[in-house]
Parts: C-alpha cells; sequence; structure tokens
C-alpha cells in the first residue's frame, strides 16, 4: 500500500499534466483570440460551478420538492406538508412500498388500481359492489384487506380497504386508519403517534 505521503504529489503531478494539456490546446485552438479564450473558460467555469452547487444542494432540493417522513426520539412520525399542501405518507404493505394521501376528508383506505396491482391484487377480478361518493362523483369500489401494513414505527395486520375503480392519482388514507392515531396537524407538519 503507497504511503499517504506520496500519493498527494502523485496527485498534484497529475493535475499539473492535465492543466497542462488543456492550457497547451487553449493556446493552440485560440491563438490571436484570448480574449475569446477567457469569455469560454469562464463559461466552462460557471458551468462547472453551477453543476458542484447543484449536486451539493440535491438533498435539501429533494427533500423541498418530495418532502420525508422522519421519525422523532419520541417514536412519533413527521410528515411535511409537501408544496401541494398535502401529506404524503409512505407505508409498507407485504413488503411493497405504497406512497398514500393522507386524507381527513375520506372514510377509509382507497388504493388505485396500479398500487393494488403492486401489491399483488388483480383489480380486474375483484368484485366492485360498493360505492364511493369522490370529487370526481361515484366511483364503484371492491373491498380488499391488507396484512402486513407497517406505517414509520407502527405495524398494524389486516387492514380493510377499497380499490377504486375509478381514475386515481394517489391511494388515500382515510379516517379508518388514521383514526389509530393521534394526529397533530400544525406548522406545515403531520405529527402522527400512538
Amino acid at each position: 500500500m503507497p504511503d499517504m505521503g506520496q500519493i498527494e504529489p502523485m496527485r498534484v503531478f497529475y493535475f499539473l499534466l492535465l492543466l497542462a494539456a488543456v492550457g497547451g490546446w487553449v493556446l493552440a485552438e485560440y491563438r490571436g483570440r484570448m480574449g475569446q479564450a477567457l469569455r469560454a473558460a469562464l463559461a466552462w467555469g460557471m458551468i462547472f460551478l453551477g453543476v458542484v452547487a447543484l449536486y451539493g444542494m440535491w438533498g435539501d432540493i429533494r427533500r423541498d420538492v418530495r418532502p420525508v417522513q422522519e421519525m422523532t426520539a419520541s417514536g412519533s412520525l413527521v410528515i411535511p406538508q409537501a408544496a401541494d399542501g398535502h401529506y404524503y405518507i409512505r407505508a409498507l404493505i407485504d413488503g411493497q412500498e405504497i406512497t398514500f394521501m393522507a386524507d381527513t376528508g375520506a372514510s377509509g383506505v382507497t388504493l388505485t388500481p396500479q398500487d393494488a396491482r403492486r401489491l399483488g391484487i388483480d383489480p380486474e377480478g375483484l368484485a366492485y359492489v360498493n360505492q364511493a361518493m369522490t370529487a370526481n362523483g361515484v366511483v364503484a369500489t371492491a373491498t380488499v384487506v391488507l396484512r402486513d401494513v407497517t406505517v414509520g414505527p407502527y405495524h398494524d395486520d389486516r387492514i380493510p380497504a377499497q380499490v377504486n375503480r375509478g381514475e386515481m392519482d394517489v391511494s388515500l388514507l382515510g379516517m379508518d386508519y388514521l383514526g389509530r392515531f393521534q394526529v397533530q396537524l400544525g406548522g406545515g407538519k403531520m405529527v402522527l403517534s400512538r
């Protein structure tokens, strides 16, 4: 294994070699046009700095665009409010991660047909004998039971849910499930605890 004292001078040497190669190319390519060469170097330098800044801030940007739920030391689950004003909760159901929108105006848990398929439920084989009133009108639903439901540190088994036959962008967590928690809203966050 090389000595740490030997690695740094080699890196400096390779960096200087690279700098000499790029500098030599710039001198040959832009001979007599050094102002244009400096403008091009400045533009590329700004692009490089922008990429470095974006890379450094990516975690914060991603967290702001799609906030991430977190557990507190007391065991509560904190769900930050998303940019659209809603609260999105990630749940693990039978080993599959499903994103739900917390909907205090809905009575039950409602799955989109796409999320039902991800959980191994065939929406085409269900009996749509129930109805639900939605913002888009009355839609047919079918009852299913979700096993092994984990939200943050909380685990439940055999949660009744509906698969919606209508168009939905995201599955919903209604009060049948949210009612199992103490729910606090305020300060741009929802806190779930038991």
